[in-house]
């Protein structure tokens, strides 16, 4: 049995009134880096590491230019994004359970990045095959 990781973009927010407050820049707007619906597929095994390669590469669908999403082929992800979500996706590629006894499904975990004033919100997914 192999495992792969599926992470899909849920949404995107932005909190303008903290933005305001506490930016440099007091309108920076949302993430610049994932979209809405942007899904990326990580693979772990003897032709490809897209782990240690932080996700270069791994985007499969988006609604923008793939070369302006994190993740895409000229952009391995954002840090703040990796690391929050970099521990959920090496558990799910070894085959582990990503979040036993919180989520309905232990093999997916709903979480975001570390951005306050405009996080980004995964899915990410487990997914196994032959």
């Amino acid at each position: 049995m192999k495992h792969k990781v599926r992470i899909t973009i849920l949404d995107t927010k932005v909190f303008p009134d903290l933005q305001q407050h506490y930016c440099a820049n007091p309108c920076p707007g949302k993430c610049p880096c994932y979209n809405k619906g942007d899904e990326f597929v990580f693979y772990r095994d003897e032709n490809r590491d897209d782990y240690w390669h932080i996700g270069l590469n791994t985007l499969v669908k988006t609604t923008a230019d793939p070369k302006t999403v994190a993740g895409g082929p000229k952009l391995p992800f954002c840090s703040e994004a990796w690391d929050s979500i970099s521990r959920y996706i090496y558990t799910g590629l070894q085959g582990g359970s990503i979040m036993k006894g919180w989520m309905k499904d232990d093999n997916i975990m709903i979480t975001c990045c570390n951005d306050g004033t405009r996080p980004v919100i995964f899915k990410i997914e487990r997914i196994d095959y032959e």
